[in-house]
């Protein structure tokens, strides 16, 4: 197992120009840098995922990715690779259970021929893992959580070599643990409409995206993530997705890809970043660019999403992802008379809450769902429209599209 890992083998210079551009260290943002945080909770607010029968049932899972890109030199032209790799997992579970994982977990590094260099530690190649066993975790301490009296918690942390992520970087997954669970916010009776031409009474607009629109320039949805790294347990064989935690933690199936299929799987892990990277801007991101242009439209670009189309399609980007539930801070333009929330689903829901706050009206564009590979519809509703917000369900490049030959034709008319 060798680092860097080629994630796109010797860019051409508009390849270079891009990265440069949008993705170094001299970028607006770190976008060198790809992140992600998930932490499944067995506990009474998450009965239907994690099947919490009572007290006595806590088990928890996290994993937490921090992985960094950077161009590297090859015989015959600079190529895009990860250079650093951080994977981070913990499973808290009763005695018993950890006992099995514990021996399993050993099983597994034997099976991948990992060579033990200390106590807990193992390295194959330039990856190293450390592995630690404990009846109380410190964070667990330092947060003054109290897991049952039998429970116990491995965790067990994969960095590449010369791999330091900074103390701040190691702990936000308990950060984001001392927050609680996601609560889901109660829908309330939004108009659903045929298309944006209520939105011409509202001009200008500002402009809030999700991954729907990524998914239009052919990026996995959200839930290739939970694949990847197996936070949920696959339901819907076809999607890779489904909504039953992960956490059991006997042979756990990121650890068995890590421990046995080493290679692979680390190769598999900049998936996310190499589609990031090759997208294309969408037809409906030129068109939002082009409103903006033409006054309809004003900034920033209000954006959840990691692929820096945005900044690639010409707008200010102001990037909402975050790993706490609090409201955002959120640049609203004084001039800005709506909110439109393109292809957004349940987590990023408190910019639309700061917009109705300041007198913004709010319209949705998502199709509420997505087709299988085999041509079925998979129904994905959003989670809370409020009462005064306006629906489209049409996907970005249909609704945009139309918006911007309404506009048009208005001018025409004017």
């Amino acid at each position: 197992m060798q680092f860097p890992v080629t994630v796109i083998d010797q860019l051409d210079e508009a390849q270079l120009r891009k990265w440069h551009d949008f993705y170094g260290v001299t970028a607006d943002r770190p976008r060198f840098e790809e992140e992600g945080i998930w932490r499944r909770t067995q506990q009474e607010e998450t009965a239907s995922n994690s099947g919490w029968t009572g007290e006595s049932d806590a088990r928890r899972r996290i994993v937490h990715y921090w992985h960094q890109y950077g161009l590297v030199d090859t015989t015959a032209a600079l190529s895009l690779a990860m250079q650093q790799m951080y994977l981070y997992h913990s499973v808290a579970a009763p005695q018993a259970e950890i006992d099995e994982a514990w021996e399993q977990n050993h099983a597994m590094l034997t099976e991948g021929g990992w060579k033990k260099t200390g106590p807990g530690r193992f390295e194959l190649g330039d990856l190293r893992v450390h592995m630690i066993r404990v009846e109380e975790h410190p964070e667990d301490l330092r947060a003054g959580r109290r897991l049952p009296e039998d429970y116990e918690v491995i965790d067990t942390t994969f960095t590449s070599v010369n791999t330091f992520p900074p103390r701040a970087i190691r702990r936000r997954p308990w950060e984001v643990l001392t927050h609680g669970v996601r609560v889901k916010d109660t829908p309330g009776k939004p108009i659903y409409a045929d298309d944006l031409a209520q939105l011409t009474d509202f001009l200008p607009f500002q402009v809030e995206v999700g991954c729907g629109v990524s998914y239009e320039a052919g990026i996995p949805p959200l839930h290739r993530l939970h694949e990847m790294y197996h936070v949920n347990e696959i339901e819907d064989e076809l999607l890779g997705k489904g909504f039953t935690f992960v956490l059991a933690p006997g042979r756990d199936p990121l650890l068995a890809e890590m421990f046995i299929g080493t290679e692979d799987k680390v190769g598999e892990l900049s998936d996310m970043y190499r589609a990031c990277f090759n997208a294309e801007v969408t037809p409906a991101l030129h068109a939002l660019k082009r409103m903006e242009e033409a006054g309809h439209m004003v900034g920033p670009f209000i954006t959840n999403n990691f692929d820096a189309l945005g900044a690639r399609a010409g707008f200010e980007e102001e990037f909402m992802r975050r790993y706490d539930q609090r409201i955002p801070p959120v640049t609203f333009h004084p001039d800005a008379k709506a909110l439109v929330v393109v292809g957004l689903h349940a987590d990023r829901r408190w910019v639309a809450k700061r917009a109705r706050e300041a007198g913004l009206k709010v319209f949705h564009v998502d199709p509420e769902g997505f087709p299988r590979p085999d041509g079925s519809w998979f129904e994905y509703p959003l989670e809370a429209p409020q009462t005064g917000d306006v629906v489209v369900r049409k996907t970005a490049a249909d609704a945009i599209g139309d918006l911007e030959r309404l506009l048009n034709l208005g001018a025409r008319i004017g």
